[in-house]
């Protein structure tokens, strides 16, 4: 993800994972597969996957061949709104977005909504990097399996495969739930590949983060037969990232703010009359994000009025953190570790942000990480990566993920009881979240 996506940074809570680290997640006590609920249903859904494996393999590497940014994936908004059109779903195309898209299907009457996300968009310059190729075919592999589960065992309900754009970047799935998309459903599911113990799960959070856009307004003059004319604003902007840089020192160490500028037209012999700023704070909580951007921008003004420049800021996008459904994620956590592999909470993408951190605010969610095999120094964003999330063991390493968030999600739909205490662990949450904004 861009700047408001999975950006990866050092982990001052944990060790940043390498392959030479040979590490492993923390050791769990396997759970037996007789104790997991309806193991026939998972055994349908194994069988299910099984079957879709090559076609799911074909469709990720043609959208990992076709890599394409932020509100432009319209070659794969073709691709998988056909795909799914082939496995007999209702298919919406340009839902609510150009490259959005729904695909939709019922079983018998009065049950809940599952949704699941499929994300399809690309990195300037390195292509899937992030490995978004592996979360749509996640994504069409868990609503292709309740659906058969669906119909095979006569369960009602619906499942909702929501095809979201521009996590990189555009805030895609902030404006999709604006818009709407999600307010039919009972909870939501999605996975992310990142690096880490190979057969691994990762139910970490993520950060969250706020961006502002900042312009310095100055005047321009000759730089060196009358610089005194001049109001600087490439002088401004270094001011202000400096200011930034010196209050690192006096925020929590889980906390991030990094910036940039960049100017146009610009030229040793001129003073510089405009710069532009961008400036992301990132924290463990929205409301954290918060507290530390009231600090950031009389870092920014202070700049402006050193050098006598005018400024303009403009809020930005802002992502929350993920609130993980402990119910949902409980799920999920058994039915890894008594078939596919281990869990952990170090890994994924801890010390990175996503848009469906906004989703889970709003409604019971899961975004689990899974680890694929990846080099020293190539973790996600790197072009390293994007050869790693073409590669068959993160074929696999998805696919099992993906199993595992299918039975979850059939579990949503077919159990009553299982589905109160996953809306009261999401209301258990808010009390929580209420506290900490305090």
């Amino acid at each position: 993800m861009t700047g408001c996506g999975c950006q990866f940074t050092t982990r001052n809570s944990g060790p940043v994972w390498s392959p030479e680290d040979k590490a492993k997640p923390a050791s769990t006590q396997p759970d037996r597969v007789e104790d997991l609920y309806r193991p026939d249903i998972l055994e349908h859904i194994e069988a299910t996957v099984k079957d879709l494996d090559g076609e799911l393999r074909q469709l990720s590497l043609d959208i990992h061949g076709h890599p394409e940014l932020k509100f432009e994936e319209y070659h794969a908004h073709d691709v998988l709104t056909y795909f799914m059109t082939k496995h007999g779903f209702e298919v919406t195309k340009q839902h609510h977005l150009d490259t959005a898209w729904l695909a939709t299907y019922t079983h018998g009457k009065g049950g809940r909504t599952i949704g699941v996300n499929s994300e399809m968009d690309a990195l300037p310059g390195i292509g899937h990097a992030c490995g978004h190729n592996l979360i749509a075919i996640a994504g069409v592999g868990v609503a292709i399996a309740i659906k058969q589960a669906l119909m095979k065992f006569n369960i009602a309900g619906k499942v909702a495969l929501l095809g979201t754009p521009a996590e990189e970047g555009g805030n895609g799935k902030v404006i999709l739930k604006e818009r709407g998309a999600y307010k039919d459903m009972a909870a939501c599911l999605m996975c992310h590949p990142a690096p880490g113990p190979i057969g691994s799960v990762s139910l970490s959070s993520s950060l969250a983060v706020a961006g502002v856009e900042v312009e310095y307004f100055g005047h321009t003059a000759h730089a060196a037969l009358s610089p005194w004319e001049g109001r600087n604003a490439l002088d401004a902007a270094v001011l202000g990232y400096n200011n930034i840089s010196a209050l690192r020192q006096q925020i929590p160490p889980t906390q991030r703010v990094h910036s940039l500028f960049i100017g146009k037209d610009w030229a040793p012999n001129i003073v510089p009359d405009h710069s532009k700023m961008l400036c992301y704070v990132r924290a463990p909580t929205r409301s954290e994000v918060q507290a530390t951007l009231e600090r950031v921008i009389p870092c920014l003004k202070a700049a402006a009025l050193a050098t006598g420049c005018a400024i303009n800021i403009t809020p930005g996008f802002s992502m929350d953190d993920l609130r993980q459904n402990k119910t949902l994620g409980n799920e999920v956590a058994h039915i890894i570790t008594a078939k596919y592999g281990a869990i952990d909470y170090e890994w994924g993408i801890k010390s990175a942000s996503t848009d469906f951190g906004n989703i889970t605010y709003a409604l019971p969610s899961l975004h689990p990480g899974f680890a694929i095999p990846t080099v020293k120094d190539g973790g996600n964003h790197t072009p390293q990566f994007e050869k790693a999330a073409a590669t068959i063991e993160a074929h696999y390493a998805c696919l099992d993920i993906t199993k595992a968030l299918a039975a979850t999600g059939v579990r949503v739909l077919a159990d009553n009881e299982f589905f109160a205490k996953v809306r009261k662990a999401f209301e258990e949450d808010e009390e929580i979240r209420k506290v900490l904004a305090l």
